[in-house]
């Protein structure tokens, strides 16, 4: 049997989504992945806080606090357990990918789990050496929560709202990869069938899940 894999898209510019698509691709073994067109409004611009002396008015800027960063995903419904490493994009352009097929990764120029905004982790669903870590991600149900633990050593508890299945062609990049809005988790992995004549996957499976309890900011 052919050796299946997958590479999920990153957020794209509406413009570059009609010429690059948003296709799952075939990840060979040298985990390569081809260039696609990013977003400009990657990060956040720090707020300042303002102070007024007794007998003068000033504007003092204050380094805003740390927002803790994820290191592990749990999935109890799943059994999935994952250690988290950081994706951002690579010196040529291109996203990175998991290079590891049973770990998860956060994309890092978005929102991370517990602040405000739509924190995104990718996972693969498949590898040339079988299932990977989102293999049964399209099983989650409505309710079904996933738990992100902190470096701070808090945990961030989020609850399945809706799964759903997007073939490439309709996939909504600015919705699952926009950062903006309440606080929410968008699980991404590739899906529905597997055509190597069309470059892999030809639908992506995304969980959209909703804050329950942990950090705020």
């Amino acid at each position: 049997m052919k050796a299946r894999g997958a590479n999920t898209p990153w957020r794209i510019l509406a413009a570059a989504l009609a010429l690059a698509g948003a296709a799952c691709l075939v990840l060979w073994a040298d985990h390569s992945t081809p260039a696609v067109s990013t977003g400009s409004t990657l990060g956040a611009t720090s707020g300042v806080m303002t102070e007024t002396a007794p007998t003068q008015a000033v504007q003092t800027p204050e380094t805003p606090a740390r927002q803790p960063l994820p290191v592990r995903l749990t999935i109890p419904d799943l059994d999935v357990t994952s250690r988290l490493i950081r994706l951002g994009l690579q010196p040529d352009g291109t996203v990175e990918v998991p290079q590891e097929p049973l770990l998860a990764g956060w994309y890092r120029f978005g929102p991370p789990p517990g602040a405000r905004g739509t924190a995104v982790i990718l996972g693969h669903v498949d590898s040339v050496d079988g299932p990977a870590v989102f293999y049964r991600l399209g099983e989650l149900e409505p309710g079904d929560r996933v738990q992100v633990r902190l470096d701070d050593d808090s945990t961030v508890t989020y609850a399945v709202h809706t799964v759903r299945t997007y073939p490439n062609a309709d996939f909504p990049a600015e919705r699952v990869y926009g950062g903006r809005g309440a606080r929410e988790l968008n699980l991404v992995t590739c899906g529905g069938t597997y055509d190597s004549s069309r470059g892999g996957y030809q639908a992506n499976v995304v969980v959209n899940a909703r804050w329950v309890s942990g950090t705020r900011s």
